[in-house]
């Protein structure tokens, strides 16, 4: 099954203050702010929630569709997605705008000072996924996540007028989103995906009640952290997965993605649904290890130990094979 991702691409740029920032703060001038901070460290990560999800399936080896809309200055990162497996080729490149950046501060204390530049981001309503579905072929599966909230509409629009089946990840974008886009995103998604805050967000947003919102999509995946995942359909019960345990976690960006490349890429091969929460799971854990959303590589036999250790034999087996070609 190909499946395309949809959503932002994005730079990070990551800078550590040695101090606090309430120390230059003065309660009698906070109306005439003018500040500055001397960093000791910057990290710039590849980032982006669909290039991350992308990033995630080309390791798994579905060699996923990327779309969405950057600056000239995307070419390394380019390279980067197409070296692990990731079809660049419907990525818009804006003639006017730099890729999407994040560029946040966080001083000894982690508070954070940063800002987003949306950047080409905006251009991403003007791709056409129907150019993209006759350059690939028939889709089996379009990843609707965080974006240009009219592309994010648009994108949908299309995946119905084609009857292609969409996931729904409206995530950091409900904020944005009025009553009647958030329900236009949801309506007839195969997957709807949130985290635990998200879900509250959501129903909040759409005005409506989680029995009614299981009515309008296939299955609702939301994430919640440590304590795993919680999977619901209209008219079933309720299936949960516990997470994998992972002492000392290194860096949490990005754990939500990886989980979502891995629980797609379960279900594009037909396992078992609790199997393909197991391996989102997985991989999910797999990028806690890791600085960066992007630097994690996935080898087999560890892959498969974990499973086998935090979820018995059963989906080991059913994955065995399909993981053959991994390192």
């Amino acid at each position: 099954m190909r499946i395309a991702v949809t959503g932002s691409i994005a730079t990070d740029h990551l800078m550590s203050f040695p101090g606090s920032f309430s120390d230059q703060l003065l309660a009698d001038r906070l109306d005439r702010v003018s500040l500055s901070f001397l960093a000791d460290r910057l990290e710039i990560r590849r980032g982006g929630v669909a290039a991350n999800i992308s990033f995630g399936l080309g390791l798994l080896g579905l060699r996923p569709v990327l779309v969405g809309a950057v600056g000239a200055d995307f070419e390394p990162y380019r390279v980067w997605l197409k070296q692990h497996g990731v079809d660049t080729d419907s990525v818009l490149v804006s003639e006017e705008h730099h890729t999407a950046r994040f560029v946040c501060t966080t001083d000894r204390a982690q508070n954070q000072i940063a800002t987003f530049y949306a950047g080409a981001m905006a251009e991403a309503r003007g791709i056409d996924l129907r150019a993209v579905a006759e350059r690939t072929g028939r889709l089996g599966l379009v990843m609707i996540s965080p974006d240009d909230p009219e592309a994010m509409l648009r994108h949908t629009r299309v995946c119905r007028d084609l009857g292609i089946p969409f996931a729904a990840d409206p995530s950091q974008q409900l904020a944005r989103l009025s009553r009647e886009e958030v329900r236009e995103l949801v309506d007839g998604a195969r997957w709807l995906f949130t985290n635990e805050y998200e879900s509250a967000l959501l129903l909040d947003r759409a005005g409506l009640s989680a029995p009614e919102v299981l009515r309008r999509v296939g299955c609702w995946v939301t994430t919640e952290g440590a304590s795993g995942v919680r999977i619901r359909r209209d008219g079933r019960p309720e299936l949960t997965v516990p997470a994998v345990p992972v002492p000392g976690v290194v860096d949490p960006t990005g754990v939500g993605d990886a989980f979502r490349a891995g629980f797609l890429a379960g279900t594009a091969w037909g396992v078992p649904e609790r199997c393909a929460a197991q391996l989102g799971c997985v991989v999910a854990a797999t990028v806690l290890d890791y600085v960066g959303t992007q630097e994690y590589r996935l080898y087999r036999d560890p892959l498969l130990a974990r499973l086998r250790t935090t979820y018995g034999v059963g989906c080991a087996a059913h994955l065995a094979t399909r993981l053959r070609g991994l390192a």
